[in-house]
């Protein structure tokens, strides 16, 4: 990748192109299923073997989040390039030059410090609610009454549910700055505060499209959820269900972090295109 900056041009797009960026992901996804599967789940092994390191290891597993998405928008690019990516996508951004390195290392810690804060301040709302349903779960006791008793009432604890509503939306509000600002950086070599300015401009601009896109994953994910459940229980095979969920969720979620790239290039590059060439020739993945 060149050290050179490419021209950048903020644009408004069509609400119907939140649909075409979930389908160019399942097109990109279906080139090199296995490439773009093993990047994240490479990525998952990083996140584990940093939750065995004490607070810093959290630290570094959320300051990892930007440079994960980035990674994918680079995979995207060299798959569209008929090329296999490899792992070295999560470390081109720091190969390029000290100053675009330096903005993603303040992208990446800012990250880190608002999700933190993000946390404490659900934490202040629900009054300790969330933590105690995840202790519950954690420690699962069947047949026990007692325990059934405190989880029900654990999930029915209406200070729960506001501070759901307070995660979900502060996650949304630290998504917007940070959607298009490591790509800003690296494709753009704009500044930190500068492409947290500009991602908010231009996912706010194409608010219509990010809303259209984000209601497609949550039907997706809700229609798989329900299909498996529903499945396997007509089939009396509740048992596998979550050996089932589990490839098919890292399929959707690697489709997703695939189409991030589409996301970028239709709001401040070229414009993602209607329909994606083929490649000039068919490779194993």
């Amino acid at each position: 990748m060149s050290n050179s900056s490419l021209p950048l041009h903020l644009q408004t797009v069509p609400a119907r192109h939140g649909v075409l960026w979930v389908r160019h992901g399942f097109k990109i996804f279906k080139r090199r299923p296995m490439a773009l599967s093993g990047l994240l789940a490479l990525c998952m092994l990083a996140a584990l073997l940093a939750l065995l390191v004490p607070v810093l290891g959290s630290m570094l597993l959320l300051m990892g989040l930007p440079l994960m998405s980035l990674g994918f928008m680079l995979a995207t690019h060299l798959v569209l390039q008929n090329q296999n990516p490899t792992a070295s996508v999560f470390l081109a951004p720091f190969k390029l030059t000290a100053t675009r390195r330096n903005s993603q290392l303040a992208l990446c810690s800012g990250y880190a410090l608002a999700t933190v804060l993000v946390m404490v301040a659900s934490n202040a709302v629900d009054g300790g609610a969330f933590q105690n349903l995840q202790d519950l779960m954690a420690d699962p006791k069947a047949n026990d009454p007692a325990y059934e008793a405190a989880l029900q009432a654990a999930i029915g604890d209406p200070r729960l549910f506001w501070g759901m509503v307070c995660r979900l939306s502060l996650a949304t509000l630290l998504a917007v700055p940070f959607w298009h600002a490591p790509a800003l950086v690296h494709w753009g070599g704009q500044g930190a505060l500068q492409a947290l300015f500009s991602s908010t401009l231009g996912v706010w601009r194409n608010r219509g499209a990010f809303v259209l896109n984000g209601l497609i994953w949550v039907g997706l994910i809700v229609s798989l959820s329900m299909g498996l459940a529903l499945l396997t229980s007509l089939l009396g095979l509740g048992q596998i269900l979550p050996m089932l969920a589990l490839p098919l969720g890292l399929l959707l979620s690697t489709v997703f972090y695939v189409s991030l790239y589409f996301t970028f290039i239709d709001c401040f590059m070229f414009g993602a295109p209607k329909d994606l060439p083929e490649p000039p020739a068919a490779s194993a993945s």
